[in-house]
């Protein structure tokens, strides 16, 4: 990176700790400014594109006219691409009339200038793809925004040191830049008109979130109204809104139709390649003899094509919190050992303490949107399982339905559907969990050393006990399945028959039936109940548990034998 900075007129080191750390006026450098604070939203917003073109173009929304709004934003994409642009010319005029600048002040305006066009580009793009609202152009003239303020600072400081502006060009068209580049985030949080040749929307009360910007989607600022309507008054059914379009069961239930009509298709298509021998046989099952397994449409594997991009995001959100959640402690040790040095520069605290608020916040922000997509997600699950078993309900043969009662059809939706809604949300912890297990053993290991094998040991010997624990409230759950579908079964005979067993008064019969079953299914309750009141009481001690042998052990002398 010197080499970039190193040479020519202006150069400057890429990183100077004395004038960046060790200082009470701390600085950055020029190349510093010049190089990574200018090129950080760039690679921001050309890693994002893919993806986000890929989404742009699987959602169109109509297209939006060219407003007055989306006009400014036009005329300020192409100032920042001339000004850009312009410090480029500046610096080939420069190297025409002998005084050569350095490389960076070549490639810096050329990276910004190309991306500068790409994002006036992208808003017209997204006029015409109906997006009202740009979340990745909000965050990156925000990040413009943020890597601008230390140069506005550092150049005013530069200039009052000094007595006078080294390079009256480049510090005129910088400010350009920065008043250019505010001016689009301010109206980049402005949402646009509604777009033409959109579905209309009929509902009496429609959901806000629909129509919010990201700015209101992240705060969820959007449910603000009816927050402060329930303050006032009791909610009615006519105050609450109706469903987003996503999480009708009119769509939820044709995608997942869709997704498994190519799994039947797929498995007919192997079974078809079998039956004539066109299936290449694997090298196992040539050497060992095997027989080829016959492929079976995966109604899990459709229902995960279906939600993939929801549960993708889900991921990602996920990811990012887990790492925030661990970078607030190593910023309170920083804060610490801060504390204890006192030749340290006092802005070294108010930035630590600064980097801390400014983590939580974002660790709130993305944690309540994980929750906000993977219970949604959760919503359409059940949604979708609920719409494919009453269709598949009304067209079963006869045969089928001897097989299976009406009750057992509607535990499948009530009962099951509940639980893949229930088991969503805890999805993401078959990765999410041992991830956090290991940071944690990491930075405890820094900490306490060898001592933290103790606590990893506790967890360890819990894991039988909570195994224990599960497969028995399972076995409960199945024979209390299996009660319920009985009850179900019998309540429907009773109201088939009701006028026979009201003719023979059979009344107190079959009601001594039905309230043997409830016992029996009560009895399974209360023991579920109990587990799950062993279950809870062992989560909850558990972080205290582990935490207690790691502390006793750092707490004895050294060489004491464990």
């Amino acid at each position: 990176m010197d080499a970039l900075c190193g040479s020519g007129e202006f150069s400057s080191k890429f990183w100077d700790s004395n004038l960046s750390l060790h200082t009470d006026n701390p600085d950055l450098t020029p190349c510093f400014q010049n190089s990574l604070l200018a090129w950080a939203p760039c690679v921001y917003l050309w890693a994002a594109l893919p993806c986000y073109l890929f989404y742009l173009r699987r959602h169109q929304q109509g297209y939006i006219v060219l407003s007055h709004l989306s006009r400014l934003k036009t005329a300020l994409g192409v100032l920042l691409w001339c000004v850009s642009w312009a410090d480029l010319f500046y610096s080939f005029h420069g190297l025409l009339h002998g005084w050569a600048p350095a490389p960076i002040f070549f490639v810096t305006p050329l990276v910004v200038g190309v991306t500068m066009l790409l994002a006036t580009l992208l808003i017209q793009y997204e006029r015409l793809r109906g997006v009202r609202s740009s979340g990745i152009l909000i965050i990156f003239w925000f990040l413009c925004v943020i890597c601008g303020i230390i140069p506005f600072r550092s150049k005013i400081l530069s200039a009052v040191a000094q007595g006078r502006i080294s390079d009256p060009f480049r510090f005129s068209t910088f400010y350009i830049y920065f008043a250019l580049v505010l001016s689009s985030l301010i109206l980049s949080c402005f949402r646009e008109k509604p777009p033409f040749f959109s579905p209309k929307n009929v509902d009496p009360n429609p959901c806000p979130e629909a129509g919010a910007g990201f700015l209101s989607r992240l705060t969820f600022w959007w449910f603000t109204k009816l927050a402060i309507l329930g303050y006032r008054r009791p909610l009615e059914e006519r105050d609450l809104w109706a469903l987003n379009k996503e999480d009708c069961s009119q769509m939820v239930v044709q995608r997942l139709l869709e997704e498994w009509k190519k799994q039947q298709e797929q498995a007919a298509q192997h079974q078809a390649a079998e039956a004539s021998g066109k299936r290449p046989s694997s090298e196992g099952e040539v050497l060992l003899g095997k027989r080829p397994r016959t492929r079976e449409p995966s109604f899990l594997r459709a229902l995960m094509a279906t939600f993939a991009s929801s549960f993708l995001l889900s991921i990602c959100l996920k990811l990012i919190q887990d790492l925030l959640s661990f970078v607030n402690p190593q910023l309170l040790s920083i804060l610490i050992r801060f504390i204890s040095n006192p030749a340290a520069p006092t802005w070294w605290g108010f930035l630590v303490a600064g980097l801390m608020f400014v983590c939580s916040v974002m660790q709130t922000l993305i944690l309540h949107q994980y929750y906000h997509c993977i219970f949604v997600m959760g919503l359409r699950f059940r949604t979708g399982i609920i719409g494919v078993i009453y269709r598949k309900a009304l067209v079963i043969t006869n045969s089928v339905k001897r097989e299976s009662t009406v009750g057992e059809i509607v535990n499948l939706m009530s009962v099951d559907a509940q639980r893949f809604m229930d088991v969503v949300p805890f999805l993401n912890l078959l990765w999410s969990a041992p991830m956090q297990i290991i940071l944690a053993m990491y930075f405890l290991w820094q900490n306490l050393g060898p001592s933290v094998l103790a606590g990893v040991a506790l967890m360890i010997l819990l894991i039988p006990l909570n195994g224990v624990v599960a497969m028995k409230m399972r076995m409960f759950q199945v024979e209390q399945m299996k009660f319920k579908d009985s009850r179900i079964k019998l309540m429907s005979e009773i109201l088939g028959g009701i006028k026979v067993l009201k003719l023979y008064a059979w009344e107190p019969s079959f009601l001594k039936q039905v309230e043997g079953i409830r016992q029996n299914e009560l009895k399974l309750m209360r023991q579920v109940a109990y587990l799950h009141a062993i279950s809870t009481f062992i989560w909850v001690c558990t972080p205290f548990l582990v935490r207690l042998p790691p502390g006793l052990a750092s707490c004895l002398p050294p060489g004491t034998p464990p």
